[in-house]
């Protein structure tokens, strides 16, 4: 996983029953978390967003994968966009010239 960054575009994992999505994104970070590989970075897009604000069950692991040095990072023109400037409990907000950037240097891993 150190060479890859996860790139985050919606607040669930998978399409189907929003609920069963929302539990397995969950599942995945608390499982992340304790890989002794962890990733370069996650990067949340779009509906991703959501994922780093009090309403997801997986801000808390993003948030603790943070902790433990990994850059967790918000969208700038998505928070804007769906209004959560200053609702991020997990993460920072940065740019989409900052993913070119990591996408240059590591694999990139979707999830949404």
């Amino acid at each position: 996983m150190k060479d890859k960054v996860i790139l985050v575009t919606s607040d669930q994992f998978g399409k189907g029953d929003a609920e069963l999505g929302e539990t397995v994104l969950e599942t995945f970070f608390a499982l992340l978390k304790q890989q002794e590989e962890l990733p370069a970075a996650v990067f949340c897009v779009n509906r991703g967003v959501f994922a780093l604000t009090e309403q997801s069950l997986a801000a808390v692991h993003l948030k603790e994968l943070a902790e433990k040095g990994v850059p967790v990072l918000a969208c700038k023109t998505c928070v804007d966009a769906y209004g959560l400037e200053g609702k991020l409990i997990a993460g920072e907000i940065s740019t989409m010239k900052h993913f070119l950037e990591l996408a240059a240097r590591y694999a990139v891993l979707t999830i949404g």
